[in-house]
């Protein structure tokens, strides 16, 4: 039993309120070390009537580690906790004292967990965990009103995208194209910025309070809302509060007026005048861009601005709630006041920021709902798009991130696989549809809500920016359609079965020197079983299937398959559960089984 491997920590992802009543418990433990690990639980003020020890599982593993978890319902909100940690006839009991050979009397060098209090529960919006998300990036999705077209506007996809040219994307466009959208399966929007800015991304915001001109109106996005909302489609707004655009009227006053200007202390200024010198701005930016001066997020009229800003959108034109653009160089607390203020409008408003790495800082329920979660997309492309690694790494970087965040956060946390700001997904796969679908696959059948960018459902490709920022493709003819209805399948099924959208996810067979893999998904009584080939050979697969749930091997339905014959053919199992099949190069099917 290597002691030194183990790990707890009373708050956190490690011990935490899941809803109102109960509490999950964590430990961490090498790899293969234990037999069994047991939580010895009670209330602290009846500790004699109320303890009682509790099994654990393994709820992930990663390259050196077991992550144990539990559920536990407290008789009165509160819970003293201490974990027993069984390896053969060897056991040790871990409390917040540190390892003791023999367990007390008492539970006061238990761990504790003081009280459920209700207003600290994190409770991300219900309505994410069903949601799948679209992104668009306006000026390239679709043109709808050529009369609010830029001057120097390009024939739509005449040339590839640069970081300067326009192409007249719009709202009306987007309106013109909710069929498309909604056919999809799409439940949920995000938009990159459309507020007033002078370049194609706009996120060197001139005018919070105001949609770009060349976007529409203000009643424009009103309407588009409305018509997405009657459609069921949630609407969510880019918001840089990180930083302005050099056009931004308080900037332009500090630009002309120095340490004078009343708004000198918006922004975060080394010396003064405002200029750039040797390509470094004498003011805190965006990186070192001077289109973007970085706002005092700690000075109180900014504060009031932005709020006033986020409420605006949220009441006037009806949005489902932010994305927050450069959302850790922010200050915690401005994000504290922010959450307040949000919630205080529409509790069920969705918070995103955009953070790229652990962000356990972020999500304790006094900040943001989800992030995006690109410690997820690295595992992804890396095994799917690069193949830069095997099933047995992807799979650790997966129970990594499993084991990284409370259940509540993995449910909601927006995980996707490409964006505007990196290389599209198919130009990763090096142009390999195949392999394209098995990483939208498993971004699909896998806990959270994905989102899919705009175009990849029809075979857009695209290096990093401005590369993936392509105009959007609308002739049906150049359109990949065998991709498109993949893409359909497969969000269609994720609505339909509530195993794909719950937290429970657990891998039976993992492809040590190749890319096979099979993991299970369940809720309740309905199991579904998805396995994969990621690599250019054959591959026969031999695991088991049989859990707790399902003891036995009953029958299978096939609900999606890239063969194309009926794949109940290649299935070979027996009564004892071992499960047997043949996949072709980049081959995979869904199977359900009903208990």
């Amino acid at each position: 039993m290597l002691l030194e491997a183990v790990y707890h920590r009373p708050k956190q992802n490690w011990a935490y309120a899941y809803d109102g009543k109960t509490l999950h418990l964590r430990i961490r433990t090498k790899k293969n070390d234990l037999d069994s690990v047991y939580a010895i639980v009670g209330d602290k003020y009846a500790w004699k009537q109320t303890k009682t020890t509790v099994p654990m599982k393994i709820m992930s593993s990663d390259a050196l580690f077991d992550y144990w978890e539990t559920a536990v319902v407290p008789p009165y909100r509160r819970l003293r906790y201490a974990f027993q940690l069984i390896d053969g006839s060897e056991s040790i009991l871990l409390s917040d004292k540190g390892f003791e050979h023999t367990e007390p009397d008492t539970s006061n060098s238990f761990f504790d967990f003081p009280f459920i209090n209700p207003i600290d529960v994190f409770a991300p919006p219900e309505w994410v965990k069903n949601a799948v998300f679209y992104q668009i990036f306006p000026e390239r999705f679709a043109s709808g009103d050529s009369s609010i077209d830029p001057d120097n506007v390009l024939p739509w996809g005449s040339t590839d995208p640069t970081p300067t040219n326009f192409f007249g994307g719009d709202l009306q466009g987007v309106i013109d194209h909710l069929d498309h959208i909604a056919k999809l399966g799409i439940n949920a929007v995000y938009f990159t910025p459309v507020f007033e800015a002078t370049t194609n991304h706009k996120y060197d915001t001139r005018d919070y309070l105001k949609v770009d001109p060349h976007f529409g109106t203000n009643e424009k996005l009103k309407e588009l809302v409305d018509v997405c909302h009657g459609r069921g489609i949630r609407v969510l707004l880019d918001a840089v509060f990180n930083h302005s655009g050099r056009t931004f009227p308080p900037f332009v006053d500090a630009l002309a007026n120095g340490q004078q200007s009343k708004y000198a202390d918006w922004f975060h200024v080394r010396q003064w005048p405002l200029e750039v010198i040797d390509g470094i701005p004498t003011y805190e930016t965006f990186a070192f861009e001077p289109l973007m001066p970085k706002l005092n997020t700690e000075h109180p009229e900014v504060k009031s601005y932005l709020f006033e800003v986020a409420r605006y959108w949220l009441e006037e034109i009806g949005i489902d709630g932010w994305r927050l653009d450069v959302a850790n160089e922010v200050d915690h607390q401005f994000w504290r006041e922010f959450r307040m203020t949000v919630k205080a409008v529409n509790p069920e408003a969705y918070i995103l920021g955009e953070i790229w790495h652990d962000s356990m800082a972020w999500l304790q329920g006094d900040q943001f709902d989800a992030v995006m979660n690109y410690p997820f997309t690295n595992a992804v492309l890396d095994f799917f798009g690069h193949q830069t690694i095997e099933a047995d790494a992807f799979a650790a970087a997966i129970g990594t991130q499993l084991a990284a965040y409370p259940q509540q956060v993995t449910e909601t946390g927006f995980n996707l696989l490409d964006s505007h700001d990196t290389p599209r997904l198919l130009t990763i796969c090096d142009d390999n549809i195949e392999a394209m679908k098995l990483a939208a696959l498993f971004q699909l059948t896998y806990p959270g809500t994905p989102c899919i960018y705009y175009g990849d459902e029809v075979g857009l490709n695209g290096s990093g920016d401005p590369g993936c920022r392509k105009c959007m493709v609308w002739e049906p003819e150049k359109q990949n359609q065998d991709l498109l209805h993949f893409y359909t399948q497969a969000i269609h099924l994720r609505h339909e079965y509530p195993a794909l959208r719950s937290a429970y996810i657990r891998f039976l067979h993992i492809g040590s020197e190749d890319g096979t893999l099979a993991y299970e998904r369940q809720e309740d009584n309905e199991r579904l079983l998805i396995v994969m080939n990621a690599r250019n050979e054959a591959a026969d697969l031999n695991f088991s299937v049989v859990n707790e749930a399902y003891p036995s091997l009953s029958s299978w339905t096939t609900l999606l398959s890239s063969n194309s014959a009926d794949t109940t053919a290649n299935i070979v199992s027996s009564p004892s559960g071992q499960f047997r099949i043949a996949l072709p190069s980049y081959g995979y099917h869904i199977f359900k089984q009903i208990l």
